[in-house]
This record gives C-alpha cells, structure tokens and sequence, in this order.
C-alpha cells in the first residue's frame, strides 16, 4: 500500500489550498459579523452563499462523491487530505465545497438505494447546493446507540405511510434551506431486531412535521442547527420509502462508513489548526522571562501533538484505502477504530493550545473553544466510543 498523493490528489489540494487562503480564512470574521447581524445560523450568510459561489466556480464541489459525473470523481484515499484541509475551517469550508454532513451523507444513501424518482426530485438540487436536508435517526427518549431501542414507525397505510415519533440532533433541521428529511422508523415490529426498520424521505413542509428546537453544542449553535422533530401522522406517498422495507439497518451501516473516515479527517484538519495556533502562541506569549516556546513542558506539548496527528492520520488514510479496495464491511474494524482514536487525539491536541492560549483559550477569540466543542460531540456522535470498543473487542475475541 502507497499512501503518498497521487497526481490528481496534488493537483486539488493545491487549488484547495489556495481556495482557503484567499477566500476561507479572510471570511471567518466576515461570517462571525454576519450571524451577529442577522441573529440565527439558520440561514446562509452572504459570505457563505458567495464562497459557494466561487468553490464552484473553480471546480472545487462535491469533493466526496465517487463519481465524476457530478464532481472530480476522488476515491477516498484521495479525497481524504482534502476532507483534512475543510476540517480547519469547520464552519465555512466544507459546506463551501458541498461537502458537509449531513449532506453528504444523505446524498450517498440517495445516490446508492434511491429510485430514479427519489433522485431527480432530491438528489440533483443536493448535488447542485440549491437546498440541504438532515438525517433523523437518534430519539430522545432512548439509548439510540442501541438502534433496536427506535420507537418512530413508519406504517403503511394504501399508497402511503404515516410517520409517528419524535428526533433529535437532526443536524441541519432548523436551517430554512432544509428542504427533506430521511427518516429512520419501525415498518414491522414482527421481523427481526435488523430487518423491522425502513428509511423513508419525509419533505420538510409535510403536514405533521414541527421543529421543535436548536440544541446547542456547549451552548453553541451551529449552521443549521440540530433539530429536535417531532412528525405528526405525518403522510408520505410509498415512493418515498428508500430501497424497500426492512433495509434502514443496512442503509445506515453504507452511510455511516465513509462517513466516518470524512468525519475523522476534518477532526485532523482541527487538530492541525489547533497546533499551528499552540506554536504561534508560544511563540509570542512572554513568561518567567522569556516566551513560553522555550518552556520543557510546552515542547513536549507541541512533539506529542504532531506524532499523535500523524499516527492518527496513518490509521485514517489506511482506513480509507480499505474502503475503496475491499469495501465497508471488512474494513468495518478500522472505522471503529478511527472513531475512537481521531476525537480522542484532537480534544488532547486542542487542550492543550487552549492551555497556551490561557484565557484566551476559552474565549471566543480564537476559534479553538469552538473547534474543542466540535470534537467532543464526536465522541458521541455516529456511534459512542463505548459501541466501537465493542465492536473491535468482539472482533479480535473472535478472531
């Protein structure tokens, strides 16, 4: 195996690169203005449209999807490095390039299990940017970790179905761009604990469907939000249902692979940024005499922080290449893996920059309490680490 880019990998982190440079990094403080003016993250900013507007322009869009009819056409050990560079900027980057979740994902479940309908009618205006849409699995009232605690239905009533429960962390759900909703939901309560769920696309302006909140993060808020949904007796026609009854357990495994591997490469993008300020800080920040980059304690912050990235990084890109040359269930092992050790290394990596930054750090003057807040939700988020320690533990018992 052969991790260095190749050809086509160079070329678009170059232009990547250049896109942060010039566009990304200037707006940070431009939508920080704007959300403060306009009072919500529920709506795009006329920054964010504008850096859309020129990621497409330059071919940067839809990074993520495997197919070069609607993008460059990456694998993922090529689009790895480049889910890497968005990470650094979490808040404009990677919806800039059309490659946020849950979109991507939502657009990958379409993409792979949708009818020729369900892609017409939803699939293309993701892929053109022109709405966005969420993911309502995970309820309130139960451990969904455990996705056989799921109360929602989903029943079949003539030429529909009616949808009964309530959602929460539906990233995405409170933003007036959201325009539809994969719903995961029981549709028989007879078959077997992974056969009795179904996925179903619910359009957001249905009858029965109420946001009820934002929940925060650490009291942050982010694009979009995270809905709490409640639906209603909520009517959909039976052409919504994605790839037939009983296979939501199956569609969610598809999705929720490749999207790890992106999720932990932007955790690296975070952690990246999070060094670069640590050094910088250092740098410049005088105590007991002289910069605080001279202190031992410091300098061994800044060693542990590059070869835990880089470690971590190693297990992602080989993660990835598994992906795309064996598939998803037999790298099913190095996706829980990489859940667990990404998070894990980039809360320490940016504990320890807020540390240098003292109170700084904890501000909102530097985006690393932002970054921190982030990477804690992904200890949670797609699966706790408890769940994937349990999966590699089983692994290596039976193995």
């Amino acid at each position: 195996m052969d991790f260095s880019h190749n050809a086509r990998t160079v070329e678009y982190l170059e232009r990547l690169q250049s896109f942060m440079d010039e566009r990304v990094y200037p707006a940070e403080a431009i939508q920080d203005e704007q959300v403060a003016a306009q009072g919500n993250r529920v709506e795009a900013t006329p920054i964010l449209q504008e850096l859309k507007a020129e990621a497409r322009s330059r071919g940067l869009w839809n990074l993520f999807l495997p197919d070069p009819e609607f993008g460059p056409g990456l694998k993922n050990i090529e689009y790895a490095p480049l889910a890497e560079l968005t990470g650094r900027s979490l808040e404009l980057a990677p919806e800039a390039v059309n490659s946020s979740a849950p979109d991507t994902g939502n657009m990958e479940v379409i993409y792979h299990f949708g009818t020729e309908e369900q892609k017409e009618r939803w699939l293309l205006p993701l892929l053109n940017g022109e709405i966005r849409s969420c993911f309502s699995m995970t309820e309130p009232a139960v451990a969904s970790s455990d996705p056989r605690n799921l109360e929602t239905t989903v029943v079949r009533d003539g030429d529909d179905y009616i949808v009964n429960g309530t959602k929460w962390w539906s990233t995405g759900g409170n933003s007036t761009d959201c325009k539809i909703a994969i719903v995961m939901g029981i549709t028989s309560t007879d078959a077997s604990p992974r056969d009795r769920y179904s996925m179903i696309l619910v359009p957001s302006d249905t009858p029965g469907v109420e946001v009820l909140r934002d929940v925060p993060v650490f009291g942050y808020h982010d694009r979009g939000g995270h809905a709490e949904i409640r639906y209603d007796n909520v009517r959909v026609p039976a052409s919504n249902l994605i790839a037939g009854e009983g296979a939501g357990y199956m569609i969610a495994q598809a999705r929720l692979g490749p999207g790890r591997v992106h999720h932990t490469m932007r955790a690296i993008g975070m952690a990246e940024r999070g060094l670069e300020l640590m050094v910088a800080r250092a740098k410049e920040r005088d105590a007991f005499g002289g910069p605080i980059a001279r202190q031992g304690v410091v300098q061994d912050w800044i060693a542990e922080a590059r070869w835990r990235i880089n470690q971590a990084r190693l297990l992602v890109l080989y993660t990835a290449w598994k992906l795309d040359t064996v598939g998803n269930r037999e790298a099913r092992r190095e996706i829980s893996e990489i859940k667990v050790v990404v998070p894990r290394m980039t809360l320490w990596v940016l504990d320890k920059a807020i540390q240098v930054h003292g109170a700084a750090g904890v501000s909102d003057d530097t985006p690393l309490a932002r970054l921190w807040a982030a990477a804690r939700t992904l200890r949670i988020a797609d699966g706790p680490d408890e769940v994937h320690q349990m999966v590699i533990a089983r692994r290596e018992i039976g193995r």
